[in-house]
């Protein structure tokens, strides 16, 4: 009997365990899986996660590119004002940063619909791919990857008033900064509705939006804090030119994701970009070795590290709008332009831009913004046909943005200085100046032998 009640109750389990597929069967094929969402490119997406991180390694690269450039005794207080707005530029860009920079809301700034992230998910696709439309990677992936243009481009400001800027009015004034001047033109050029992009304006990856908007600001800022103490008569060398190299290499190895990133997908477009940027950097920093060799009878390694930049923010504006040879040129120009900035200009006019960030990002980006209205090809979906191809009405489109990108930036800029300055004050004490910003400001030394 028992046996029997067994062999019954195996018999039950195996027609209950088959009974659905039995009826799967019956209807053809097992249900499809409910949708849960937009398909997104895994391609696509794994390359612009992989560009924003290498974009924010750019930060810290270019703290040690700063810093060694410094003399000791202000090592980390120029070490905190590249790091200090990975912070501070983060929560603002959360807050209400990216909603105003790439919302629609007008020609000349966002709204707030994007506040706080309100609607921008990692399960929504990007609202924009290279402005043609809905994107194929996640919508909170554009904005971060945003985000990191937004934090690195206040930090390169600091190299022009290195060395005697307080911290507090440093905080102050990259949030304000931000807010009013780099916010509104990253809308003009990169948002939807931004009026630089209707006049048919090209920006691939921030030649006018992070280069030209710093660099004037330096330029500015250089002028109202004056120079400073015992410059240019006291030996003022910098400290440590092994940090600035590997410094240099980071932000070069970072800029592959800045500029190929900025094609926001893994296409022939990113490769493009990612060759023309290392095309450029080489070239560049050949043509300030030689120009050295010849006028100095000696090749630096500060000029290697300056002609590298000098073609990075050259190539930035133009990496996926021209193609190789019209990359040579570029990074070759503007490496022999801004040594002439840097060189003879600065001397001659009397400024105190301490790490050269007007002679390398204001003239550099500057020239890079229009040596794109000369050299751009049309080669994939997106851009223009330059003044060598027979259009010189993307030359004239350039001028615009470059011109409104200059006039804003610096007068925004002085006027939010002037505020600062009347309020907080923008400079350290004299004795704080002499004693060095680790001491003063943070109570640190960078090197405790």
């Amino acid at each position: 009997m028992w046996n029997t009640l067994k062999r019954h109750g195996y018999l039950l389990v195996c027609l209950l365990a088959l009974a659905p597929a039995a009826a799967w069967a019956q209807d053809g094929a097992a249900p499809a899986p409910a949708a849960t969402g937009p398909t997104f490119n895994a391609g696509d997406t794994a390359w612009v996660i992989t560009s924003a991180a290498l974009v924010l390694l750019m930060t810290p690269g270019l703290a040690l590119f700063y810093g060694g450039m410094v003399r000791r005794k202000n090592v980390l207080g120029t070490l905190m004002q590249s790091f200090i707005p990975m912070g501070i530029i983060s929560v603002l860009w959360v807050v209400c940063g990216y909603s105003l920079g790439f919302s629609e809301g007008g020609p000349f700034i966002g709204s707030l619909k994007w506040a706080f992230l309100n609607g921008v998910g990692a399960n929504d696709l990007s609202p924009y791919y290279m402005n043609r439309g809905e994107g194929t990677i996640p919508h909170q992936l554009y904005m971060v990857f945003q985000m990191m243009f937004a934090i690195i481009t206040p930090a390169l400001i600091s190299g022009a008033f290195a060395e005697r800027m307080k911290f507090s009015a440093y905080c102050v004034f990259i949030t304000l900064w931000s807010l009013v001047v780099y916010i509104p033109i990253a809308h003009w050029v990169w948002g939807s509705d931004g009026w630089l992009l209707k006049e048919g304006a090209l920006d691939f990856a921030g030649g006018t939006v992070v280069h030209i908007s710093s660099g004037v600001t330096a330029l500015v800022a250089c002028i109202m804090m004056g120079k400073r103490r015992g410059y240019p008569g006291e030996e003022m060398r910098p400290h440590n030119l092994t940090m600035t190299l590997i410094g240099t290499g980071l932000l070069w190895f970072g800029w592959f994701g800045f500029n190929g990133g900025s094609s926001l997908a893994a296409d022939g477009l990113g490769v493009a970009a990612f060759v023309n940027t290392h095309v450029a950097a080489a070239a560049a920093m050949l043509a300030w070795v030689f120009a050295e060799w010849v006028q100095r009878r000696k090749p630096t390694a500060l000029g290697a590290a300056s002609g590298a930049v000098a073609g990075l923010v050259g190539i930035t504006p133009g990496a996926g709008f021209v193609n190789v040879s019209g990359a040579l040129a570029i990074g070759i120009i503007t490496s022999l332009v801004c040594y002439v900035a840097v060189i003879y200009i600065k001397a001659k006019m009397g400024y105190d831009d301490s790490l050269d960030t007007f002679g390398v990002h204001g003239v550099g980006g500057t020239v890079g913004a229009l040596l794109t209205g000369v050299f751009a090809v049309k080669v994939f979906d997106v851009g223009a046909d330059g003044l060598l191809a027979g259009n010189p009405a993307l030359l004239l489109a350039q001028f615009k943005g470059v011109g409104a990108t200059w006039v804003y930036a610096g007068v925004v800029s002085a006027i939010l200085l002037f505020i600062v300055d009347k309020t907080l004050g923008l400079r350290v004490k004299s004795t704080d100046e002499d004693a060095g910003l680790d001491l003063s400001q943070h109570g640190e030394e960078g090197y405790a032998f």
